[in-house]
């Protein structure tokens, strides 16, 4: 098969490009990635992991229509995991969240229905769509996005729905992806107290650190990322989440690893919003998430830090 993905250079993108480099069945993969986050480690760190000749890189914009339908001829399925992802600044800028992840998926869909080859798209969504809630929430709760970031993947999701008649089409909504990667992200929890724990001895927490949130390993994105090519699973909207942590929590296991860590709190006064996964997934019926151990994974993060 031949394979799409767009922000294939990113965080997730890296890894999903590499692990698909190695099945058998995948004959090319192309990514597709404005390289907006200046991830240039993936031709670096990865590259020299995917000689075979399946990977070819094309620079180029979602809202590129006439790019799009071009790279798009031939290929079998599409993973769309290109978005405007800055979190800490998601209620800034709302004009370019609207463009890259709410049109920018529009363009992509409209593109993939010119093109009859593409026989399956996945589409990476975020959880954060719920809102807050301190009660599980599953793909039945209704939806309460609350910046503007979450809104945008929100109508993203209504764009990819729209052609679930007519292809194969998953959405997933991701928890709070965390790990180690050649591409990685530092601005997403974990990952960025694991950054700071290790060489600045210190993190800090907003709000009282009692907030719970849904996470889950790049590891184990990757893993049912590339059981979509293949499953016989209905086109859905699916929870892909792991564990609910509150933050002090992990607070908790730093301390274990870094016995020396300061922390401080940062408007500790503020109720932070909670968001809690239902543990039971749906998607579990079809690709069941293995159970790992929070501290042997951040143990493992960080072991894979050049130098302290």
């Amino acid at each position: 098969m031949n394979v799409l993905v767009t922000g294939g250079a990113g965080y997730i993108g890296a890894e999903l490009v590499y692990r698909l480099s190695q099945k058998e069945d995948v004959a090319s993969i192309t990514v597709y990635d404005n390289l907006s986050r200046e991830n240039y480690n993936f031709f670096t760190s990865l590259s020299h992991k995917m000689t075979n000749g399946k990977v070819r890189f094309v620079q180029g914009e979602l809202l590129d229509s006439r790019k799009l339908r071009k790279v798009l001829k031939d290929i079998d399925v599409v993973y769309h995991l290109a978005a405007k992802v800055s979190r800490p600044f998601a209620n800034v800028d709302s004009h370019s969240y609207e463009q890259i992840n709410h049109w920018g998926t529009a363009e992509l869909v409209y593109a993939i229905e010119d093109t009859p080859s593409v026989k399956r798209l996945i589409y990476t969504s975020c959880a954060s769509i719920y809102g807050k809630s301190k009660n599980e929430v599953d793909e039945s709760t209704p939806v309460n996005p609350t910046h503007h970031y979450s809104i945008s993947k929100w109508r993203g999701e209504d764009h990819v729905l729209r052609i679930k008649n007519k292809i194969n089409t998953y959405v997933l909504r991701l928890a709070k992806v965390y790990g180690f990667s050649p591409c990685i992200r530092f601005d997403s929890v974990i990952n960025r107290f694991m950054f700071d724990a290790h060489f600045n001895k210190r993190i800090q927490i907003h709000g009282s650190g009692k907030q719970i949130r849904p996470f889950i390993h790049i590891q184990k994105v990757v893993d049912v990322l590339l059981e979509m090519r293949l499953t016989k699973a209905p086109s859905d909207i699916y929870n892909l989440s792991d564990k609910n942590i509150e933050v002090l929590d992990l607070v908790e296991i730093l301390k274990e690893l870094y016995p020396d860590m300061e922390y401080i709190f940062i408007n500790q006064h503020l109720e932070m919003s909670d968001l809690i996964i239902k543990p039971e997934l749906k998607i579990s019926k079809y690709f069941p998430i293995p159970q790992s151990d929070l501290k042997d994974e951040m143990k493992e993060f960080k072991e894979r830090f050049a130098f302290s």
